[in-house]
């Protein structure tokens, strides 16, 4: 494993992977399995999201899994956060980066937060001026989801991504990625729209998150990445998808995203072995449910140096 790091992967599997499946992960199962994620040199995790038990209880205890993966060093602890409330929850727990679900398509944004898009960018408004006033120095992401077609909704107008994404820079965001929430995208068009998001954004423009749903997740990361993104979403054993998208399932899975860009030279600074060790814990805390992944099956090449 090389020391300097070509792209940043942020593994999003204990919030978008858990609150995609119908069991509810005992605490200290998360807990081990965010310790095995941070082991394997992830420096970013998605630990979790401030919302109502009562809509997601599989993120209850979000708060206690907070406080236990703020002791692990070198670790950058993010929340998902649909609102000011939720905001407000998890800056008070510590978090280091905060992430909010702005939707593409408005049949998506209502059923997902149910509020439109334009709502929901004032809902951003609202949640930049909390940050700004209690806690400066934590950035706010956004990822546009449906951002390549919505399955609701059906084909998303590529000016109006760009529009919203202009619109969440200007309300005081730090960045703003695309999401292939329901797994519609295709690599010209990856590079198509990351390619304006570049343009138009310039330093704002962030993170691919691609689901797997037709196969196409590592085809258009790469893609992503050919036209200059240099940070990834994904999630360990392929868990996740959305539950207020019909259809949606697995987001790109972690190992086989990091043997592609190790095997090609690009060092993601996490190592495969230690990354392959810690889908024991999340097997363990959710027995029975399905884990994908080509590289953890196949193993590593022989005379794998990276």
């Amino acid at each position: 494993m090389r020391t300097s790091i070509d792209v940043h992967i942020s593994e999003v599997g204990p919030r978008d992977g858990l609150q995609s499946v119908s069991a509810t992960m005992p605490t200290a199962d998360k807990c081990r399995w965010i310790d095995a994620l941070a082991a394997a040199g992830l420096r970013e995790i998605e630990v979790g999201s401030f919302v109502p038990a009562k809509l997601l209880p599989q993120m209850a205890d979000v708060a206690a899994v907070v406080r236990h993966a703020l002791t692990l060093p070198g670790l950058r602890v993010m929340a998902l956060v649909p609102n000011r409330r939720g905001a407000e929850a998890a800056l008070t727990a510590g978090v280091h980066k905060l992430t909010l679900p702005v939707s593409a398509s408005e049949a998506h944004s209502l059923a997902n937060v149910r509020k439109t898009s334009a709502q929901m960018v004032e809902e951003l408004r609202s949640v930049v001026a909390l940050r700004n006033e209690v806690a400066p120095g934590v950035p706010v992401e956004v990822g546009l989801s449906t951002a390549f077609g919505c399955t609701l909704q059906g084909a998303v107008a590529e000016d109006d991504v760009i529009r919203l994404a202009l619109a969440c820079v200007e309300v005081g965001v730090d960045e703003v990625g695309l999401s292939d929430t329901t797994g519609m995208a295709h690599p010209a068009q990856v590079r198509r729209l990351f390619t304006r998001l570049r343009a138009a954004l310039g330093e704002h423009a962030g993170a691919a998150h691609m689901h797997n749903t037709r196969g196409l997740g590592l085809a258009n990361c790469l893609a992503a990445y050919d036209v200059g993104v240099r940070s990834f979403d994904s999630s360990l054993g392929g868990l996740g998808g959305c539950p207020y998208a019909p259809g949606a399932s697995g987001n790109v899975v972690t190992e086989d995203l990091v043997f592609m860009f190790e095997a090609m030279g690009v060092s993601t600074g996490i190592d495969l072995q230690q990354l392959f060790a810690a889908r024991e814990p999340l097997k363990a805390g959710l027995p029975g449910e399905p884990v994908y992944g080509m590289t953890p099956e196949a193993g590593l090449p022989r005379g794998w140096l990276a």
